[in-house]
């Protein structure tokens, strides 16, 4: 059936091309709120990040669907919950045969076949099996790692694999941050008729803190040394970032090219969580956590040619609706059979329609470590502490509201149990 659609998709937007822009899709990692000058750090300047949000729309509240990696990073390509879709919870480990299953098609699926050149580079973590590769997922060219985390200055990692091209093992001549965003560079300066999809998934700033001696000494008065290497490696991939903007203006693409960069989700502050010395401030919680600190992440887009420069938004938006709104983009409609977690928000953006009101936004990690945000008020359980916690108001969670509103605090229990019923697997609760 999807290979049915395909096909007549192909057929249908192949006269589109000159329609539609070119995407360049940024994901951080372990990008915490607080670790971009634009959100507030105040330790370093991240200009080229900063200037993604200048010349085009920084969300405040934007969130991801998981606050770990790999389930975060198939709500980004998905448009789907990660509970919902996913035969595992969290992250599984390097060299394991799941991954996302096949029959969930990516924004990457949907480009390909509208006649996109379409590119994953960096961080994969969606299935290092056959048939779960980027290659076998949409994409035509792959470089970088299919495992959760890389040397940054090894090609060969004995602990989680090698870097790739394509299905082969790949060279690394190169700090890896830079070398990802040579690759985009490359693809973004090469002639072609066809617009390009560049799903730019840096593994920066994830452990291991390695980062070039010339960007270390720049935050040399910086501590302790996990910050002073969380803020160069910050540093380097503000740099990377710099290269692949570069590369768009000086092909003459910029205004014809939708940025968007986003981080899959907040920095690791606690143990076994891959300290990665990041900052999550103002708001409280850390990566693997459903307080705000692990969901609300830094979160921008750029499209020149449509969008008004230096827009701040405070509603909320989440990941899932990348997939439905970069479709709308592309000028791309999907099968009414097929089913979107998230919303298309380019009437909105466009300044054309209100925002269209959406299910409330639900997070999982366990039984005790979940969230529902409806509106401005947000239930949420972390272990033993639990709260209702208005966070337009109050986004570092520190005054639960639950004692006052009983009624609304269980109501909004009762939504998230109904819509755990849905997930693709079940946990057990635990008591705490």
């Amino acid at each position: 059936m999807l290979c049915r659609f395909f096909v007549l998709l192909s057929g249908f937007c192949s006269s589109l091309f000159a329609l539609s822009p070119n995407i360049i899709l940024i994901v951080g990692d372990d990008v915490g709120y607080g670790d971009l000058s634009c959100y507030g750090n105040k330790e370093v300047m991240t200009p080229h990040l900063d200037g993604i949000a200048a010349s085009g729309t920084r969300f405040r509240s934007g969130y991801v669907m998981a606050p770990v990696c790999g389930p975060s990073r198939a709500a980004i390509l998905s448009g789907r919950y990660p509970a919902h879709i996913l035969p595992y919870v969290g992250n599984p480990s390097h060299g394991a045969t799941m991954g996302l299953p096949q029959d969930h098609p990516l924004i990457s699926n949907y480009l390909h076949e509208a006649g996109y050149r379409t590119a994953a580079l960096g961080k994969w973590h969606l299935g290092e099996g056959l048939g779960f590769e980027p290659q076998a997922r949409g994409f035509d060219t792959f470089f970088g790692f299919l495992s959760g985390m890389h040397d940054y200055f090894q090609a060969e990692d004995n602990e989680w694999g090698p870097i790739m091209r394509g299905r082969k093992r790949g060279e690394l001549t190169d700090y890896l941050t830079f070398a990802l965003a040579d690759e985009a560079a490359a693809i973004i300066r090469k002639p072609a008729e066809k617009p390009f999809f560049i799903y730019l998934a840096f593994n920066a700033t994830h452990t291991p803190l390695q980062v070039p001696d010339e960007y270390l000494r720049k935050t040399a008065q910086l501590s302790p040394p996990s910050r002073q290497k969380n803020m160069a490696m910050m540093l380097a991939l503000d740099a990377a970032v710099g290269r692949v903007m570069n590369a768009v203006r000086e092909s003459g693409k910029e205004e014809q090219t939708l940025v968007l960069f986003v981080s899959d989700n907040g920095a690791a502050l606690i143990k076994g969580s891959s300290e990665n010395g990041g900052s999550n401030s103002p708001l409280r919680g850390s990566k693997t956590q459903c307080w705000e600190g692990g969901i609300r992440v830094p979160f921008m887009a750029q499209w020149k040619s449509r969008w008004p420069a230096g827009r701040v938004i405070d509603d909320p938006i989440c990941t899932l609706d990348l997939l439905p709104t970069l479709l709308a983009v592309a000028n791309i409609t999907p099968p009414d059979t097929q089913k979107f977690d998230g919303l298309n928000l380019l009437p909105w953006l466009d300044g054309k329609a209100e925002k269209p009101k959406g299910e409330p936004l639900c997070f999982k990690m366990s039984g005790t470590n979940f969230a529902i945000r409806d509106g401005d008020l947000k239930f949420v359980r972390v272990g033993p502490d639990s709260g209702l916690f208005n966070v337009r108001t109050d986004p570092n969670e520190t005054t639960d509201l639950s004692q006052k509103r009983p009624i609304i605090t269980r109501q909004l229990q009762a939504k998230w149990q109904q819509w755990d019923k849905l997930s693709a697997i079940k946990i057990a609760p635990t008591k705490s």
